[in-house]
């Protein structure tokens, strides 16, 4: 635990600096602000909150991890649909050589931005019923931190152990209530299911509490309320089969989001007044630390530096043809990146300052929830219709009862739905499923070979490319319950945590 037990400062520094008088800040360093000093007032924790979030969300550990959203990347890197090429990032991730390993970068920064979360979720829960200021403001900015500290630890869960259906006393990671300290002991790790059981816990404490509080315009979509609490929640339920709940919540998070047109899935996914995003993270010229995320998923933009989250070819044969996602399909023609296949999912909403919103939970992803939740309890026709309220949405087929596994269609559509927003390697963890991935060759086993177009109209024979890593590092082949799916604990808090 020794790395996290002078976090508060430096986190209060970083929402403190943008808000506080000089004076204020003048009777200590920047990065020593006294927490008596913080604690004190309603908007003071209003600063807090909004610090720990820009803390998560606009911290560089180096270009690769750029805050809380590369975890979200990550996932994607290390499931079957996206094809990364050899470019800087997430080439480690992709092959399984990073998160396995506890002296990485990766390893670390992961760990660190969550329980800096939760740390200073700590000390608002702790300290905010103490303050002065409006009840209802110190109400909601206590559920606000319930709901950052569950989604830290639904996180936690959800990538540092196997799903609790395989064994529910599995140890997972530590579970920590109170503010750390100095002389703060590192705690054992919790089994899989207490953490998912905390995760609960702390989003259902939550609820009454941001009961009624109204973000105003989009642009606050980054503020915790009500529908995100919701949201959390029945991914939560979901990924612990609690399935009457997770279909309950998710329904309650729709409210007021309606799915986006077909023409606006086209547009980018960079802009947080998409009517479907519940929760997403705006980005300015002069916040935009997150945005460096997009160099990586955006393989289309000119100013795009590593585009480096290729389709795999194999993931266009899911998809209709008259599914208004295909169009998102191209083969590459640059003379660098020619024959893999892009999927324009992603693009800079500014590509002359190179800025993008993310998503963070819509609800698309909500609808899903929904159908499998039904189809998992045995309700095959409302779990069709919500998968096909979705697929019409998306102007595909809409999928018939009886032509085939409605769990396996639902999740093959949240494969395609939610390709690039961070969902893969979790949904292979908690489906207890494994990584597909298979070389992208003609029919007798030699090199697949496309048209590409060239500029003066004519065309260039290219091999296509698709995964380049088809194995485990051991040489093994993907299986279920792979030690290589799980994120390790950083070899520091291994070394400074006895209790472990």
């Amino acid at each position: 635990m020794k790395k996290n037990r002078y976090i508060l400062t430096a986190i209060l520094s970083t929402g403190l600096l943008a808000s506080c008088s000089k004076s204020f800040l003048d009777q200590n360093p920047t990065n020593q602000v006294p927490e008596e000093q913080v604690f004190t007032t309603a908007d003071n924790v209003e600063t807090v909150i909004n610090g720990t979030w820009s803390y998560a969300m606009e911290t560089f550990f180096t270009f690769a991890v750029p805050g809380y959203t590369s975890i979200l990347r990550a996932s994607d890197a290390m499931g079957s649909d996206v094809a990364i090429t050899t470019k800087y990032g997430l080439r480690d991730a992709y092959t399984f050589v990073e998160m396995v390993d506890n002296t990485k970068n990766r390893v670390s920064a992961y760990w660190t931005i969550l329980y800096k979360i939760i740390d200073n979720a700590n000390n608002v829960i702790t300290r905010v019923d103490g303050v002065t200021g409006d009840e209802t403001q110190k109400a909601r900015l206590k559920g606000q931190a319930y709901a950052l500290r569950g989604m830290c630890y639904l996180t936690l869960a959800s990538y540092y152990q196997f799903n609790p259906s395989v064994d529910p006393n599995a140890k997972a990671v530590p579970i920590y209530l109170k503010p750390t300290t100095p002389d703060t002991k590192g705690n054992p790790r919790a089994t899989i299911k207490q953490v998912y059981d905390q995760a609960i816990a702390d989003l259902l404490a939550a609820e009454p509490l941001v009961q009624g509080y109204s973000r105003g315009d989009a642009s606050k979509k980054y503020k915790i309320d009500i529908n995100v609490v919701e949201g959390l929640l029945a991914r939560a339920y979901l990924q612990t089969q609690q399935w009457t709940l997770a279909q309950q919540k998710a329904a309650a998070a729709r409210v007021g989001y309606p799915l986006m047109s077909a023409e606006d899935y086209l547009k980018g996914f960079n802009d947080v007044s998409n009517a479907e995003w519940i929760w997403g993270h705006p980005q300015t010229p002069n916040q935009s630390n997150a945005s460096y995320n997009f160099h990586f998923l955006d393989v289309s933009s000119p100013g795009s530096y590593y585009y480096s989250f290729m389709a795999d070819p194999f993931f266009k044969n899911f998809f209709d043809n008259g599914d208004v996602r295909t169009k998102l399909f191209d083969w590459d023609t640059l003379p660098s990146q020619e024959g893999y296949l892009r999927y324009k999912k992603f693009r800079f909403r500014d590509e002359t300052a190179l800025i993008g919103d993310f998503v963070l939970m819509r609800s698309g992803e909500m609808a899903l929830i929904e159908a499998e939740a039904y189809a998992r309890a045995g309700n095959t026709g409302a779990a069709a219709t919500k998968l096909n309220e979705l697929r019409s949405a998306r102007t595909a087929y809409n999928y018939v009862p009886g032509t085939g596994n409605i769990i396996d269609t639902i999740l093959v559509e949240r494969r395609k739905e939610l390709w690039g927003e961070g969902f893969s390697l979790s949904d292979i963890i908690r489906t207890n499923g494994t990584v597909v991935r298979k070389a992208f060759t003609a029919y007798n086993g030699t090199d697949s070979v496309i048209n590409v177009p060239r500029g003066n109209g004519t065309f260039k024979q290219v091999k296509a490319k698709g995964h380049r890593t088809l194995r485990f590092p051991d040489g093994t082949t993907f299986v279920p319950q792979s030690k290589y799916y799980l994120f390790s604990i950083p070899l520091s808090e291994v070394q400074n945590n006895p209790n472990l």
